[in-house]
């Protein structure tokens, strides 16, 4: 199959609220391709094992709607580098669990924030995540699921938002486990890596590919960026709507390496934005 043939993979993080089925309905209203959701609470840490009823629903629904590549955000409770002992358990547990939730659902990826290094160092902060990350080699290759480390936009303590954060993480863990690395344009933008301007954005993903290697990009969160670049605040705009502007989502559609990697909306206002942004989107790679 040529680039050209490939499917356009474009959604948006529909709501899985009453049942995860429900998301992959919410993406096929919207005219998704793909979609991304929670597979539980995201703010508990006592979620409970899917039902086999609910696993099966989930892969009816899956194949009636024609779906794929879909992707779980882990929970915002877990901080895999955290430096004090009772939560960094407790956030590796809640991960297992989470990992084997998105096995059981034949789910393609499980995006997930590195974490932070609250009163720690980034480097101690960035071999605990590595350490949390190698514990789970032993169910990592027993499903689908591939773990990406999302960018994020060096807000607080969190690591993550370099590129040489990232590379760090998967030089220790590439033959060890599935990994890889979900890119946010607003998150990297905030970060300090420009996407304005095509001359702007064929150097920050130069710099990806050098630092990391496009080999390893495997999604993208799409969104515009509320706050100014390298402000290392993670606030999302509708696109075209915020400070990085139209343009670099031109050429995210339309860049040859980049256009069929599968793309997830995290945009504010819901289903009605989003079905016209993925409309855009689409557009867009026509031209």
């Amino acid at each position: 199959m040529t680039l050209s043939q490939k499917p356009l993979l474009i959604g948006a993080h529909t709501s899985a609220s009453g049942g995860a089925h429900l998301a992959l309905l919410e993406g096929k209203e919207i005219g998704a391709t793909t979609v991304q959701l929670f597979t539980r609470n995201q703010k508990r840490w006592d979620a409970k094992d899917l039902t086999q009823e609910e696993i099966d629903l989930f892969k009816q629904t899956l194949e009636e709607t024609g779906l794929s590549h879909i992707m779980s955000h882990d929970s915002y409770l877990i901080n895999l580098g955290c430096p004090n002992e009772e939560n960094l358990l407790k956030s590796r547990t809640a991960f297992r669990k989470e990992l084997i939730r998105c096995q059981s659902l034949g789910i393609s990826y499980l995006n997930f924030h590195p974490g932070a290094a609250l009163d720690s160092s980034e480097e101690a902060c960035l071999d605990l995540i590595v350490e949390s990350l190698s514990e789970l080699s032993d169910l990592a290759d027993k499903g689908p699921t591939r773990l990406l480390i999302e960018t994020t936009a060096g807000q607080g303590s969190t690591v993550g938002y370099s590129f040489e954060h990232l590379s760090y993480i998967i030089e220790r863990l590439d033959k060890k486990i599935p990994i890889g690395v979900c890119i946010d344009t607003c998150h990297i933008f905030s970060a300090g890596y420009d996407l304005r301007t095509p001359k702007a954005f064929e150097h920050t993903f130069a710099e990806f590919d050098k630092i990391v290697g496009l080999k390893h990009l495997y999604a993208f969160h799409v969104n515009d960026s509320m706050k100014p670049f390298a402000s290392r605040k993670d606030r999302h705009a509708p696109l075209g709507e915020g400070e990085i502007g139209m343009e670099c989502f031109k050429l995210l559609m339309q860049h040859p390496k980049l256009k069929t990697i599968p793309k997830y909306l995290e945009t504010p206002d819901g289903p009605p934005l989003w079905k016209k942004e993925i409309a855009l989107l689409k557009k867009f790679a026509e031209g």
